[in-house]
């Protein structure tokens, strides 16, 4: 077993909850589907998926009318555009219903369906009731979810196009199920800090200022209950990783390793190591190169610190997938 293993272990699969229609299931108001190819022939190969579709799920056929959000009050209405059927009541009771039954799904993230009056995640177009353009927001089911679970990594399948955002969801539905691990059992203080030592760069990557925070709730913790203690790690933990790492970020991340490797390494491997550095700084080099060859150096010369970093040894399919959606080669 390597040094790390103990730190990154998490128990069972993956499960993501996905609106229905990104897997091929034909429930469109068309009676079509928006199969991602992504999620299906990628990520679908490591994960469950735990469908969801609430307009079918409240009783709407296939096909159906279209439905749009409609500010009335100051309250968004979901209703059908050609008859005007108000369906807000019905949806968000059985959104109230659904979310709470997910709570035992275990989910360690949810993709939801863009522009759509009930999974759309943000930017859903919102009309006034003489039909003019207002502010847009999320749909009616997505706005239950996020509400109800403000830690889960939630993303749409159209901002997935983007590899810096795609490649952050992977992180985030990783880093969620390692921590959601680790707090299930009874977990101990000192666990507790030995899982903050191992996310340290990964952190660091993200926000030094929520690496600090976090650090202050390890350090305090022996003084506060434990479920305010999980609870605000968690919280912490995950709005920290919600923020893409910027190159800026992993850069400093990787000066950071090298000052700890310097003492080992001989002039000419110091001399390499540092023009990776300025190479992925100015853009030449991709992050996953950079870092394996940081990962290689650490496992080299057993520096254990280093070694127990997720940041560097996240895992084989954790890596790949990172590796793979940050340079952009899934089509979604």
């Amino acid at each position: 077993m390597k040094p790390e293993d103990h730190l990154i272990a998490a128990d069972g699969p993956i499960r993501l909850g996905v609106s229905s229609c990104l897997l091929g299931a034909r429930v469109r108001f068309d009676g079509g589907h928006k199969r991602s190819r992504f999620l299906v022939d990628t990520l679908g190969r490591f994960v469950e998926f735990v469908p969801v579709c609430p307009e079918v799920e409240i009783g709407l056929g296939v096909p159906r009318e279209t439905l749009r959000l409609v500010r009335r009050g100051g309250e968004g209405r979901m209703v059908a555009n050609e008859t005007g059927i108000d369906h807000t009541q019905k949806m968000n009771a059985y959104a109230d219903r659904r979310v709470a039954a997910l709570g035992h799904e275990k989910l360690c993230g949810y993709v939801l369906k863009n522009n759509s009056a009930s999974c759309g995640m943000e930017q859903v177009r919102v009309y006034r009731a003489c039909g003019s353009p207002a502010r847009p927001g999320p749909g009616l089911f997505a706005a239950a979810l996020m509400r109800r679970y403000p830690n889960l990594p939630v993303e749409e399948e159209e901002r997935l196009r983007d590899p810096r955002l795609r490649e952050n969801f992977i992180e985030r539905i990783f880093a969620y199920h390692r921590l959601r691990s680790f707090f299930s059992p009874r977990w101990t203080l000192d666990g507790l800090a030995r899982f903050h030592a191992a996310h340290r760069l990964a952190l660091m990557a993200h926000s030094p200022q929520a690496w600090a925070k976090l650090g202050r709730i390890v350090a305090n913790a022996k003084r506060m209950r434990r479920d305010r203690v999980a609870a605000g790690y968690e919280h912490e933990f995950m709005r920290a990783l919600k923020r893409p790492a910027t190159r800026a970020g992993h850069g400093r991340v990787l000066r950071h390793m090298l000052s700890r490797l310097r003492p080992r390494l001989d002039p000419k491997t110091r001399a390499d190591l540092a023009a990776t550095v300025e190479d992925y700084s100015r853009g030449l080099v991709p992050l996953a190169k950079a870092i394996a060859r940081f990962r290689r150096c650490a496992r080299r010369f057993g520096i254990g610190y280093l070694r127990a970093q997720v940041y560097l040894e996240p895992g084989p399919v954790e890596r790949m997938l990172r590796s793979r959606a940050g340079r952009g080669f899934d089509p979604v």
